[in-house]
């Protein structure tokens, strides 16, 4: 009997050598381990446009790949530019709201933005320095050194304009006593800054060390990237969102949120809808954009909104959106994965900070959005008739039933799968439904 096999057939989750073990191979055991059938495994074998080769080279441990819809959001014009979106998620409506958004931005011109630069903080961290206000002098006194000793690990970055900047020395208190934190501020360019980061950092952490008197410890990049700020803003009349009372209610929504971190944190969700949708179709990393955002968000000590929206004194809705938004056009998933660089390529952008912005105004777009839908039908009406579809194929629909099924479900207000199989076997029954249609 292979090794394989008899992997397969002793139900344990410790597997000595599955990383070097092919994904075919992985899949057979994974499929042993938990029962898949033979069409799951087959959906499994579906790389899609992300081949099994490069999947393969991604991330460890591959048996297959998870694919999310891809949708192209419409209508944007961003600094008075026309660009189409892609979004990738889950979740119905997202994208048809931020469409129908945008559109209601045209009316005032748009969306337009400002970002502050590409600016990362690489975090080294020292302990054990008896006297840690002398050591951060000390620190300071030598920046040039540090500086040109972090841009000799990357002289491609430097050359293209781009790398260690400056420095910063903080004391921080802790449980563990004082630690003297340093921040190497690094110009990352069109990437997102990660490896280039973390690489500088690690080669001055001995140096800074020694200096301070202390020993280091942590050497790694910080997600909260507040100098790398994006700022987006629009100005809508308020016939274009739905009447004086609708803007109103926009504002109103918001100053609920700006009142209580329970409303805000779903504020913020809804921007981060059109964030993310963006930062995942370029294959950027949602996760870090997402701390930063969040961390941002409470960096007076209370979670707040990360946009603002007010009326102007002719009544105009002004909304603005500032958070830090560290994403690259180079390295990464974004050269690796196909379908990422087919992304960049719809949005034509020619640097990593005009991908922030662009993604900044649809985190705006897709807020207004969201604050439109509450304040005037309620947030369930356009996003429950999507729903509703889904719950249908849940159901067994197929073709021109998902419709029917779907439109009755919204009619009636009752939208589970119990009443879609009910709707649905009526509707067969009575012959709505024919045979080729399904």
């Amino acid at each position: 009997m292979r090794r394989i096999d008899w992997i397969a057939m002793s139900k344990t989750s410790r597997i000595p050598g599955f990383y070097k073990l092919s994904p075919e191979e992985r899949l057979r055991i994974v499929a042993e381990f938990a029962g898949l059938t033979k069409e799951e495994m087959d959906l499994l074998r579906r790389f899609g446009g992300l081949d099994e080769a490069t999947a393969n080279r991604m991330i460890e441990n591959v048996i297959g790949a998870f694919q999310l819809p891809l949708g192209i959001a419409v209508n944007f014009l961003i600094n008075g530019r026309d660009y189409l979106i892609p979004m990738v998620i889950e979740e119905p409506s997202v994208v048809a709201a931020a469409s129908n958004a945008a559109k209601m931005t045209r009316a005032g011109g748009g969306v337009f933005t400002m970002s502050t630069g590409s600016l990362m903080i690489g975090q080294i961290q020292v302990l054990g320095v008896k006297d840690p206000y002398r050591a951060r002098f000390e620190i300071l006194k030598n920046k040039d050194e540090i500086i040109e000793l972090a841009n000799e690990r990357d002289p491609v970055l430097v050359k293209l304009g781009g790398g260690a900047k400056d420095l910063e020395v903080r004391v921080l208190e802790s449980k563990v006593g004082p630690m003297v934190v340093v921040h190497l501020i690094v110009d990352v360019k069109d990437a997102m800054g990660a490896n280039a980061v973390n690489t500088m950092a690690e080669a001055v952490a001995p140096r800074i060390a020694s200096i301070a008197g202390g020993r280091f410890r942590l050497r790694i990049i910080s997600n909260l990237a507040d100098k790398r700020l994006v700022r987006a803003w629009t100005r809508v009349p308020p016939e274009a969102v739905g009447g004086k009372e609708v803007a109103e209610g926009i504002v109103e929504a918001w100053a609920f949120a700006d009142a209580d971190p329970y409303r805000a944190a779903t504020h913020n969700k809804g921007i981060m809808n059109g964030v993310d949708a963006v930062v995942i179709a370029t294959g950027n990393d949602w996760r870090a954009v997402e701390a930063g955002a969040h961390a941002y968000a409470a960096r007076d000590g209370r979670y707040r909104p990360l946009s603002r929206w007010e009326l102007d004194d002719k009544g105009y809705l002004v909304g603005t959106l500032e958070m830090p938004l560290a994403v690259g056009i180079v390295g990464g998933a974004t050269k690796t994965n196909p379908l990422a660089r087919i992304s960049l390529k719809i949005l034509g952008v020619k640097t990593a900070q005009e991908l922030a912005e662009v993604i900044a105004a649809v985190g705006l777009v897709q807020n207004l959005a969201a604050l439109r839908a509450l304040a005037a039908e309620g947030i369930q009406a356009g996003h429950m008739s999507l729903h509703a579809k889904n719950i249908a194929v849940m159901a067994g629909a197929v073709g021109d039933e998902v419709d029917k099924v779907a439109e009755i479900m919204v009619r009636e207000k009752c939208i589970r799968v119990d009443r879609a199989k009910e709707i649905l076997e009526k509707l067969r029954k009575s012959g709505g439904v024919q045979p080729q249609e399904r």
